[in-house]
């Protein structure tokens, strides 16, 4: 665990701690409560041994199940608080998730399980115990969930019904040279340089480095409001990442994939063509991710669609739902009656 992300988060859980709320989601200890609370601890076996991921279901549709794959790697299920605001009006069941070693799930501290096969034999797992398949199976994933249900399609696609891949393009490379041409001299020129600087010397510890990115980064690109503005939840799933995780996987710059961070190099844009299953790709005019390559990333796909969010940002449920959600809601309903 590094001292910047612990810097940071919390500076974020004091900003925001007037807006504190107790967590009161039953965790489910017996099966009472989880039978009444749509919670389920899933055990998942692993090259490590056994282990539990929490899942809850919220709703209930034969044919429209969304299982929601959160970001990070080691963020939470709390990102997609905002969706219980939309889709149970609309008779869409849905199932929020913490992946292995984030949040509610157990967090082994073995880097050794964060690979991206292992992530995809988790979804697996998970799918088989919920009893979701190709007849009402939605995969919705966000930014590194995003990621990972490409992955998972490339295995398994036979079990999909529809994807949805959020804010999330096919190439960490591609996203760098985004991140570095595009949005970085978006910022005041001493601040980027400044910035630049601190990545090159790896001073990644340096508090002033999330200082910027709270002040000239965050809140144009991830979410795009006064950071003492953004709802709780977005907030908390930031304050429950797991550093151990993040790091290891994605590494610590926001403009790119730290150099020995596993996920370093990884490029899926020439096997695009091979998921043929119904997907959105969700993108947005002020992202992290180039909503121009998102919006290529539909056309490569067999059976692709692109909704564009032009007021939002990475987290686009939150800061341009008037787009975000008639266009995801449309795409699964679409596909559930045989339209799209």
């Amino acid at each position: 665990m590094k001292r910047c992300f612990y810097l940071f988060f919390a500076a974020i859980g004091l900003l925001f701690s007037c807006q504190s709320q107790t967590n009161t989601e039953e965790t489910g200890t017996d099966s009472t409560s989880v039978a009444e609370s749509g919670v389920q601890l899933i055990p998942i076996q692993t090259p490590k041994g056994e282990f539990r991921v929490w899942t809850k279901t919220v709703g209930a549709n034969p044919t429209m199940k969304v299982l929601l794959l959160h970001g990070g790697p080691g963020m939470t299920h709390e990102q997609y608080g905002i969706f219980e605001d939309y889709f149970p009006q609309e008779n869409i069941e849905f199932i929020l998730y913490d992946q292995l070693g984030s949040f509610y799930s157990d967090q082994p501290e073995d880097s050794t399980l964060w690979t991206i096969d292992r992530f995809v034999d988790e979804v697996e797992q998970v799918r088989v115990a919920l009893d979701l398949d190709k007849d009402n199976f939605y995969l919705y994933g966000q930014s590194w969930g995003g990621m990972l249900a490409m992955e998972y399609a490339f295995k398994h696609q036979e079990n999909l019904k529809g994807m949805v891949i959020s804010n999330m393009m096919a190439s960490l490379d591609d996203y760098e040279k985004y991140a570095k041409e595009v949005l970085g001299p978006q910022m005041p020129e001493e601040v980027y340089k400044e910035v630049m600087e601190i990545e090159r010397k790896g001073d990644f510890e340096n508090p002033r480095y999330m200082q910027l990115l709270a002040e000239h980064h965050y809140p144009f690109h991830v979410l795009r409001k006064p950071m003492n503005e953004w709802p709780v939840l977005a907030v908390k799933t930031m304050e429950h990442v797991n550093p151990n995780v993040y790091v290891f996987m994605q590494g610590h710059s926001e403009f790119g994939i730290t150099p020995g961070a596993s996920l370093k190099g990884w490029d899926v844009k020439a096997e695009l063509k091979n998921i043929a299953v119904p997907t959105l790709v969700i993108g947005a005019t002020h992202d992290t991710m180039d909503p121009a390559h998102m919006e290529w990333m539909s056309k490569e796909l067999p059976n692709g669609s692109f909704l564009l969010c032009p007021n939002g940002s990475h987290l686009s449920q939150y800061d341009d739902p008037e787009h975000f959600f008639p266009g995801l809601i449309r795409f699964i309903k679409e596909v559930d009656s045989g339209k799209f």
